[in-house]
């Protein structure tokens, strides 16, 4: 009989014992364990001439050209490691790390992506920390769903790009059939200086906005824009760098100080996929600002005009068969839209006496890419691809060298082979 009740005293005993972890385990059971996944892309870059190697850069210096195309290499272009999950149903977290980065002045960390996301409720999302800063479509695209090995020059030079800020979001619909999504954000406005990952120098920051439609799943659309300064600390150091051009033409100190590097954005997108084909472009267009600065240091100015515009466009196809896709991409970006300078002869064509130089570096840039990719898992693109691209580039980013002749160019055949998990 003692038996008994002992043994069912010890029963309700656990009983309660298990019930009482539960109620602390209850309030940590909404935190989500971190989910971890990762990027790895491997390229091979091999030169069609030695130009790209061994040819001084145009003097503008506009052209976007990465160093793993200037020497025959194998290259770690991509290790991404990210962790997301949830705190509770309403918090959201990710952090994305590369360290394949080469850090340094203008890139001082590993770290990519640090940002919480917290659901407002009716439609309202919050999302604080480093992240992109919703510039073109190809920008905010995974590096590991572009479908070429390498984003176009808009996105490349413009889009993917990242800032610390705060992003507010509405949207709404059906993602089957109809739905939309708009932003306003501010961010630093250090994306130029050192890749957003850094506190701000100044008061200012810059203003975004973005609106986005998807249509029946196949039809992705819309448009972005961004308002911003000078990223340079203006609390007194700050001064005007100096035009070329004849006194009197040139804008004076005060008025080049009181732009303060004025830099916009303002840019559209569409794209259609279904399982055979694929359609996108993009057109973007904005004042250069301070990402070719007039205001810092002495010296001087990194563009020619003070309101220099540029303007730039892509317009990619494919069709896929299969395990294999195949493209092509028109990509051209021109950063003196207007022709704009104060010299009294062409400063790209022309030496200071007006003279023909027998080069035009006018920077007006274009390529055209044929890529081939051969999916692992044609039901999941990203898992793992071979991308087998041709670029050709226009032959106007690159000096002569001895024994040349002319403005130079180069081209380049890339492989790259990723893995995603």
């Amino acid at each position: 009989m003692r038996l008994s009740v002992i043994g069912e005293t010890m029963n309700r005993i656990s009983k309660l014992g298990l019930a009482a972890l539960a109620l602390v385990a209850a309030p940590a059971a909404h935190a989500q364990a971190p989910k971890i996944s990762g990027l790895l892309q491997v390229w091979y870059s091999q030169m069609l001439d030695n130009n790209l190697r061994l040819n001084a850069k145009e003097p503008g210096g506009y052209f976007n050209l990465r160093s793993e195309f200037q020497e025959n290499t194998f290259s770690i272009r991509r290790s991404e490691i990210k962790l997301a999950g949830s705190i509770t149903d309403d918090v959201e977290y990710e952090i994305m790390m590369d360290p394949s980065i080469n850090t340094g002045a203008s890139n001082p960390s590993i770290l990519q992506d640090a940002a919480i996301v917290w659901k407002l409720g009716h439609g309202f999302d919050l999302k604080v920390g480093q992240f992109k800063n919703l510039q073109t479509m190809e920008g905010l695209t995974s590096s590991g769903e572009i479908l070429f090995a390498e984003r176009a020059q808009l996105a490349r030079q413009f889009g993917d790009k990242r800032d610390r800020g705060a992003a507010l979001s509405y949207g709404g619909g059906d993602p089957k059939e109809f739905a939309w999504k708009g932003t306003v954000a501010f961010f630093n406005g250090l994306n130029d200086s050192v890749a957003g990952k850094g506190n701000d120098t100044n008061a200012q920051k810059d203003f975004v906005a973005r609106l986005e439609f998807t249509l029946n799943k196949n039809h992705r659309f819309g448009a972005y824009t961004l308002q911003g300064g000078t990223d340079q600390a203006d609390k007194g150091a700050l001064v005007a760098k100096t035009f070329s051009g004849a006194a009197g033409t040139v804008p004076s100190a005060a008025s080049i100080l009181d732009a303060k590097d004025k830099t916009t954005n303002l840019g559209a997108f569409y794209a259609y996929q279904d399982d055979v084909w694929y359609f996108s472009g993009e057109v973007m267009t904005g004042q250069l600002g301070r990402r070719y600065a007039s205001v810092g240091a002495a010296g001087a100015a990194s563009r020619q005009h003070l309101d220099q515009k540029f303007m730039g466009t892509w317009i990619t196809g494919g069709y896929t068969i299969g395990h294999h896709t195949f493209l092509v991409r028109y990509d051209m970006a021109n950063y003196n839209t207007g022709d704009d300078w104060y010299t009294a002869y062409n400063p790209y064509t022309q030496s200071a006496v007006g003279v023909s130089t027998g080069n035009d570096y006018t920077p007006k840039f274009t390529e055209l890419s044929l890529g081939y990719l051969y999916a692992f898992k044609p039901e999941k693109l990203k898992a793992a691809n071979l991308k087998v691209n041709l670029i050709n580039r226009s032959d106007n980013f690159l000096r002569p060298r001895t024994g040349q002749t002319g403005e130079q160019g180069g081209n380049t055949l890339l492989v790259a082979l990723q893995i995603a998990f």
